[in-house]
């Protein structure tokens, strides 16, 4: 059965260049000259002379070197990439406000969360024992007006009885 495209296989593959050892021998050769010639310029004195007249050199090289790549086509760097840095012990500051972890923060803000909670909660069962308690009062003082009436009515005035027998 032969495949949808017509041919056996896929399009991959076709154009890959691999670069020959003797390539990447000279590309190292020049990024380790490249950097010693960085550490005398740093150090200064005659090392500068000769850093500056391989530079020009080296330029062209890269410039060559970039051309048969794909970074020839490309001129701006990627602004969102981020240089990764190493800090000297001596740099590092121990005593600054550690960032916490996502987790480290949903922890901390569930505690403060339930804290607050509870907080409210005895507040608001606070005001309802305060409550219950006035409306106890308040019932057991319905209470001994009505009992205080009663009594007010059976000692004031003597008992009528109804019956239907007398006014028939």
């Amino acid at each position: 059965m032969i495949p949808k495209g017509g041919r056996k296989g896929g399009h991959k593959g076709r154009a890959r260049q691999c670069m020959s050892p003797e390539e990447i021998d000279v590309q190292l050769q020049a990024e380790k000259q490249k950097a010693r010639e960085e550490e005398e310029q740093k150090e200064g004195g005659d090392g500068a002379k000769k850093f500056l007249d391989s530079d020009d050199n080296e330029d062209e090289d890269d410039y060559q070197q970039r051309c048969k790549r794909v970074e020839g086509l490309i001129n701006n760097k990627n602004p969102n990439r981020v240089a990764q840095t190493t800090k000297k012990l001596t740099q590092l500051d121990l005593d600054g406000p550690k960032e916490l972890s996502r987790r480290e923060r949903q922890e901390i803000e569930k505690q403060k969360a339930k804290e607050r909670y509870m907080k409210m909660h005895l507040a608001d069962l606070a005001r309802v024992t305060i409550i219950r308690k006035q409306q106890d009062d308040a019932a057991r003082k319905k209470e001994e007006e009505r009992k205080a009436k009663d009594n007010a009515t059976l000692s004031g005035k003597p008992m009528q009885s109804l019956s239907l027998n007398k006014q028939l």
